[in-house]
């Protein structure tokens, strides 16, 4: 069961540099990992991406989801995929994203939307997001881009605050001929935006192709707020849902621990493998 759970590293050691996160997952007991965007630019060095490719093979883990280029998150930003004139950065950054791909066989991209922008329509905004998902897709033929929804508290502006508002832009971007464009179900920003969690599961199971799981309130470990965990893994289990469950809470004091965490979701025979 611990195998089936995913370490986002970004956040579970958040404490750690960038290409010490791997081994530190490993020791934890993942074997599966996800990660944000992990540069500090849109178009890293080749130096970079050969360092994170070498970080992940050396720890024996494997990446299966990577954020796409989000923009400067510390600054506030949660992506660009909306944004008119950040094009060319979505673009510039496809070619390390590529290369991880095929290095690596993630074939999971979260594309973050991007808050509004002030005298930007969301129909405008929407017009740029499905111009990029159309790049995007071409360019990572075979994978799989994810529409996330964040919390509302957490991320003022942004536009995707349910997996309904998510599944809008994914509808539209199939009518375009976009077909490779799924939904993300994050237990934490849809709690915290007052969603019900296994109603959004039935509502939207046949797109779900993701989870992440964290606690409300406050985005820590399952078990320090108020998530039914065991019944959402049940709901997804209803549904038949056989993707990856990942683990993206902030861990605070305790240490991270892939079989703790299983045991704390009650996880034993809910989680297809």
């Amino acid at each position: 069961m611990t195998s089936s759970i995913v370490a986002n590293v970004s956040l579970l050691f958040a404490d750690l540099a960038v290409l010490e996160r791997f081994q530190a997952a490993r020791a934890a007991g993942f074997h599966l990992v996800e990660s944000w965007w992990p540069f500090d630019t849109a178009s890293p060095s080749s130096i970079e991406v050969d360092a994170f490719l070498r970080a992940i093979d050396e720890a024996g883990v494997s990446l299966v989801a990577l954020n796409l280029y989000a923009g400067d998150m510390a600054a506030g930003e949660r992506g660009v995929l909306s944004h008119p004139g950040r094009e060319v950065d979505l673009q510039r950054s496809l070619a390390a994203t590529e290369q991880i791909a095929q290095n690596t066989g993630c074939a999971l991209f979260n594309a973050l939307y991007g808050l509004r922008l002030n005298g930007v329509s969301d129909e405008a905004a929407l017009d740029v997001a499905l111009t990029n998902l159309t790049r995007v897709a071409a360019a990572l033929d075979g994978g799989t881009l994810l529409l996330e929804p964040l919390s509302s508290a957490a991320n003022t502006g942004y536009p995707l605050g349910s997996l309904d508002d998510a599944e809008r832009v994914r509808s539209r971007a199939v009518a375009e001929g976009i077909d490779s464009v799924a939904l993300l179900f994050d237990s934490f920003h849809l709690a915290s935006n007052g969603m019900d969690l296994e109603a959004q599961i039935r509502d939207h199971a046949e797109h779900i192709a993701h989870v992440q799981l964290a606690d409300d309130p406050g985005r820590g470990a399952p078990g320090t707020g108020d998530v039914d965990f065991p019944g959402v893994l049940r709901a997804l289990a209803k549904v038949g849902y056989s993707g990856h469950i990942a683990a993206e809470y902030i861990p605070g004091p305790h240490a991270v621990s892939a079989e703790a965490l299983a045991a704390a979701l009650g996880a034993d025979r809910e989680v297809a493998r």
